[in-house]
């Protein structure tokens, strides 16, 4: 990473830099090969950040031209606000750009563009296995003591 990096919306001419981090982010939660997304799903999302009427939106990290990481992050209601609350999604770098700051700077993009939305919070999970990612979320939000249940219909 040598150029001035830059967090920015995603753009239609982005996906081929995209497809494959969106890969290395499924990848490393498990979700390739054969427990890989369907493509519907892929090609869906991808539609969505360019939908107008979708809560969906995507940021991605570019120096010198390359995407080096992205964020998918959604706005959505809750009965314990009256503005919508933010709930960052998906959040990965390349291992080329991981220690940079860009994960940073990419949860920094979502705080902005929450701040410009009005929303009073921004959330988000990860797997208790991803203690490297721990290590920067504890430096940039609070943990919130949730423990998250799902279910499988």
């Amino acid at each position: 990473m040598s150029g001035e990096l830059i967090i920015r919306a995603v753009r239609r001419g982005d996906y081929d830099q995209w497809l494959p981090l969106w890969d290395g982010y499924n990848a490393f939660y498990g979700r390739s090969g054969p427990t890989a997304l369907a493509p519907e799903i892929t090609a869906t999302t991808w539609r969505r950040f360019f939908d107008a009427y979708e809560p969906v939106h995507a940021l991605v990290a570019e120096s010198d031209g390359r995407l080096l990481g992205l964020t998918h992050y959604l706005f959505h209601r809750s009965t314990t606000a009256i503005a919508p609350l933010c709930y960052l999604q998906d959040l990965f770098t390349s291992e080329a750009a991981r220690g940079k700051g860009v994960g940073r700077a990419l949860i920094n993009g979502v705080y902005d563009a929450a701040r410009m939305a009005g929303s009073p919070r921004v959330y988000w999970q990860t797997h208790e296995t991803n203690v490297v990612a721990q290590e920067l979320y504890d430096k940039v939000a609070e943990r919130s003591g949730f423990i998250v249940y799902r279910k499988a219909i």
